[in-house]
């Protein structure tokens, strides 16, 4: 991978991270382990590790519950502010990690940037999501987020190109979703 692929397939998974940190973690330790479609660095094999892949696959099945039930999503949301960047710096990393395209310092700010903003503007949107919907679209929002997740850190590794205009789309999408559900707010107030 040429330095320019691998740092928009770290974009991509950085913001994977921010929609659900654990299945990108997931997706590129499984893929690095399995296929020759991505290959890491130390110390970045670890997450090939199958104890480490499996702490992992077990948390993202919590994460993946937990996220569809109103009240606990805004825990892990809460919990999230700390968890995605810290995701998003690791995915960043690994994924620069054979072609050392750029300083580990600033390929782990970049990550805790890009995951910490997406999961950010995720956990504006929800409330108002909850707000306007009593709840009821919680599930289905989750679902689309974490179905969103996995596409992107797929495509970060297989077409990274794409996955960076779906990183563009997405940005224009949650700017859009954001101003519409804070529109209807102050309609109902």
């Amino acid at each position: 991978m040429d330095a320019i692929s691998s740092i928009l397939s770290a974009l991509g998974l950085s913001t994977a991270a921010g929609l659900n940190a654990y299945l990108p973690l997931l997706t590129v330790g499984l893929l690095a382990r399995y296929t020759n479609l991505i290959h890491l660095g130390e110390p970045y094999t670890l997450l090939t590790n199958p104890v480490v892949l499996l702490v992992i696959a077990v948390l993202a099945l919590l994460d993946f519950i937990g996220d569809k039930i109103p009240a606990v999503d805004h825990a892990l949301h809460t919990v999230g502010m700390v968890i995605a960047p810290v995701a998003g710096a690791i995915l960043f990393l690994s994924a620069n990690s054979t072609t050392g395209s750029i300083s580990p310092l600033l390929a782990a700010i970049c990550g805790i940037l890009v995951a910490g903003a997406t999961h950010s503007a995720r956990a504006t949107a929800r409330p108002l999501a909850t707000f306007t919907t009593a709840g009821v679209a919680n599930p289905v929002i989750s679902f689309m987020e974490d179905t969103s997740s996995l596409v992107l850190s797929v495509l970060a590794i297989i077409l990274p190109v794409l996955a960076f205009v779906l990183v563009l789309l997405f940005a224009f999408l949650m700017f859009w979703l954001y101003r519409r559900l804070a529109g209807r707010q102050r309609e109902r107030a």
